[in-house]
């Protein structure tokens, strides 16, 4: 099996697609396929932590599912607010 894994530069600065339900069975979100503490952790995660979480997303399918691969850049007063490696949180989202 071939595996093809996304440059860190094509990736969306986080696996949330807001659709937040964590499953039971596994502990890990319906969403994005992130555990809690992966959850909890990703903005203060360094690209190399955060390397081996996106590659299990890819071989995992929740990358190609979510995403297009192509980062939409947050914008300037997000990206104040929020940090360069956050995703803007969906409303009511506490992290």
């Amino acid at each position: 099996m071939t595996r093809h894994f996304t440059p860190s530069s094509a990736r969306p600065l986080s696996p949330c697609v807001k659709t937040c339900r964590i499953e039971t069975s596994t502990s890990r979100c319906q969403g994005c396929g992130r555990t809690l503490d992966e959850i909890a952790s990703w903005g203060s995660m360094t690209e190399a932590e955060k390397a081996p979480v996106w590659e299990r997303l890819e071989n995992e399918g929740y990358v190609a599912k979510n995403f297009s691969l192509k980062a939409k850049p947050m914008a300037d007063d997000d990206r104040a607010k929020y940090g360069a490696t956050h995703r803007k949180p969906p409303s009511g989202h506490r992290s």
